[in-house]
């Protein structure tokens, strides 16, 4: 080994993303001292290979090959470089320049234009980059945890769907699962490819029924970007920012406080059970199941939006579907919260996107037994009343839940209401698309009368007209006799001669079977606000 023992300097450019030079100290071994030309040498070298290798222009991982684009929408092109360097775009025949700020940040925007394609994108500067096969189309984000990450590997349907998955207007992405403490400006994961069996078989099931439907009605390509991960709550998918300047959230932050506050424990937990796991395989007996525990992290306020939806921001996009809810049903975690996060978290989504009210379609938790730890009607409920937000539509899975299992497998009917939603919401078809959702309850005498919107043709499918609950003054809840009448629904209970409340499904897993003409389910509800 040659001794270091003196330190001397040179200036080395450290990439495209710092975009500007830097001096890094560099220790030189002792015979250098005598010889300052081959210092003077090493570091020219250094400077003139840093250059070379790290001045060249480049662009976020979203932009990629395969992708699609948003049409009628300016085209956004961004990137980095050196600081100064001179960057030309050019896609359907139009150009444009920009220079790198003295960060190395480059942006440019294109025309809008209709869906077509394929094309090409191109990308000078020091040197030269081509983006092939590009569509302009309709991009959605598919959100949430894990029953939007639910793969299609692992549908009902996956067996007679999976073999036709090929279809080369459908492009998708799946965004690897990082946290992050301060929003990244790239990300991580799969580039974008074509829809193949391959391809799709470990994608959202229901982000890959909701685009098969969208591409077959409405005849543009689609680009689906999967960024999910199962067992999160909504707060890590909200910045910082937005989630400070609510008061009404501060329970986020004492959720998180008492979670942090009790780590050590759940360490220490882990490696308990990890220890009892292995002797029970080496005793050839079967593992014994423990509570499942987040990771630290993977609920932190922001972390999650941070690392996984920040980066998507700068690209234009026609809407999100969302499917989340189970992890704030926690009654420790205040799910009553959720009135006011969710919301939050559309609001905070098309702020940060900056192209307006974009349509914001989710769904709304399905039916299962759960613990009584847990409280699903008031997330359903929430839910339901986020639906006052301009440009939101909710596909109701109350009667496709599975009681036992928190991931019913029927992924197609939940992909096929959203697309109904985006179908009007997005698309502007005049068709139904919602089930019958509360609008307001009167009282008459002895009973209660339930109106709805969405509610022509009432009627009740696979069982019987049951779910349904009356309250007096006194809020004690009864269960409540229905009858359909018109578009209505009268309630009575005989116990209770003054109902002034009404509510249905108001259980974690209730039996309800309520729908209207269109097939499609009532909504949980509850009078009460």
């Amino acid at each position: 080994m040659i001794p270091l023992s003196v330190k001397k300097t040179c200036p080395v450019y450290l990439g495209p993303k710092a975009g500007r030079l830097f001096f890094y100290r560099y220790k030189v071994v002792e015979m250098l001292r005598s010889k300052p030309l081959l210092l003077f040498t090493l570091c020219l070298a250094t400077l003139l290979y840093s250059l070379s290798a790290f001045g060249d222009v480049t662009l976020p991982k979203l932009l990629a090959s395969h992708m699609v684009v948003q049409r009628d929408l300016p085209v956004h092109v961004w990137g980095w470089a050196s600081a100064g360097e001179a960057v030309a775009v050019t896609f359907r025949g139009e150009s444009k320049t920009a220079t790198a700020d003295d960060l190395g940040r480059w942006s440019v925007y294109l025309a809008p234009g209709k869906a077509g394609g394929p094309f090409a994108l191109t990308v000078k500067g020091a040197n030269s980059l081509t983006l092939d096969d590009v569509l302009v189309g309709d991009v959605w984000i598919a959100g949430g945890q894990s029953n939007m990450e639910f793969a299609m590997r692992q549908a009902a349907t996956a067996s007679a769907d999976l073999p036709k998955a090929a279809n080369d207007r459908i492009r998708l992405m799946i965004v690897d699962k990082i946290y992050s403490d301060y929003p990244k400006t790239d990300l991580t994961g799969r580039g974008w490819t074509a829809s193949t069996p391959d391809s799709a078989k470990d994608f959202s099931a229901v982000a890959w029924y909701f685009a098969r439907e969208i591409e077959a009605k409405e005849h543009v390509p689609i680009g689906v970007i999967d960024s999910t991960w199962g067992g999160t709550v909504a707060e890590t998918w909200v910045s910082m920012t937005a989630l400070g300047a609510d008061a009404s959230l501060a329970s986020v932050f004492a959720s998180r406080g008492h979670q942090t506050e009790r780590e050590s424990t759940a360490l220490l937990e882990d490696l308990q059970q990890k220890r009892e796991i292995a002797e029970a395989k080496a005793q050839g007996k079967p593992a014994p199941q423990f509570p499942w525990h987040p990771l630290l992290n993977m609920w932190a306020p922001a972390m999650l939006w941070n690392g996984m939806i920040a980066p998507l921001t700068p690209f234009p996009i026609r809407g999100v579907i969302w499917y989340q809810g189970e992890s704030n049903s926690i009654i420790a975690r205040n799910p009553a919260v959720y009135y006011h996060l969710f919301p939050a978290l559309i609001e905070d989504w098309r702020r940060q996107w900056q192209i307006g009210d974009f349509p914001f379609l989710y769904v709304q938790i399905a039916n299962f037994k759960s613990t009584p730890i847990e409280d699903w009607p008031t997330i359903r409920d929430a839910q339901l009343k986020t639906l006052e937000l301009r440009n939101t539509g909710m596909a109701v899975t109350i009667d496709v839940g599975n009681p036992d299992d928190v991931h019913p497998t029927d992924k197609v009917t939940v992909g096929n209401r959203l697309a109904l939603a985006a179908r009007s919401i997005a698309y502007g078809e005049k068709l139904e698309f919602s089930g019958p959702i509360f609008r307001q309850l009167t009282q008459e005498s002895g009973a209660v009368r339930v109106w709805f919107d969405h509610a022509e043709g009432l009627e009740v499918r696979n069982g019987t007209l049951t779910g349904f609950e009356v309250a007096g003054a006194d809020n004690v809840w009864a269960p409540a006799h229905a009858k359909i009448e018109g578009s209505t629904i009268m309630l009575t209970n005989a116990t209770v001669p003054q109902p002034v409340a009404a509510r249905y499904g108001w259980t974690n897993s209730p039996e309800c079977h309520l729908y209207n003409s269109a097939g499609l389910p009532a909504s949980p509800f509850t009078s009460v606000r």
